[in-house]
């Protein structure tokens, strides 16, 4: 759904939800200890018909002058989370109002997992004393 920003003189601009939600969604994995974008079932399901959600893990309410955002996230295993959602929020609000214009009025963060790879790769192959 696009809606539609107002210029004086020049005549219109019209911002996607879509694009909204792929600039917060970017501004996010730049955060140090963002793993990835959590999807949910909605996202699962339509991966597995073959169609790619740009956006994923990003949820957007945008009207004429302000956006909320709601991100879902799954963070590195040793971070501290209030540290990195915060991070997030601040990257996130930034990235949209500095690009669309929008006045951000929410972000919020719904932490769904936590990536454990790093230590089971570590544990898999443990350093030997013998080589």
């Amino acid at each position: 759904m696009e809606k539609e920003i107002k210029l004086d003189k020049y005549g219109a601009v019209k911002i996607a939800d879509d694009v909204v939600a792929i600039i917060a969604e970017l501004a996010a994995k730049e955060v140090k200890g963002v793993y990835a974008m959590s999807g949910g079932i909605a996202d699962s399901i339509t991966e597995i018909l073959g169609k790619k959600n740009p956006s994923k893990g990003v949820k957007v309410e945008v009207g004429e002058k302000e956006a909320a955002i709601d991100l879902y996230i799954i963070v590195e295993y040793g971070v501290r989370i209030p540290d990195v959602a915060y991070q997030i929020q601040e990257n996130v609000k930034k990235a949209v109002e500095t690009m669309t214009g929008l006045s951000v009025v929410e972000v919020d963060i719904h932490i769904q997992g936590v990536n454990m790879e790093k230590d089971q790769k570590e544990e898999e192959n443990p350093d030997t004393r013998v080589k």
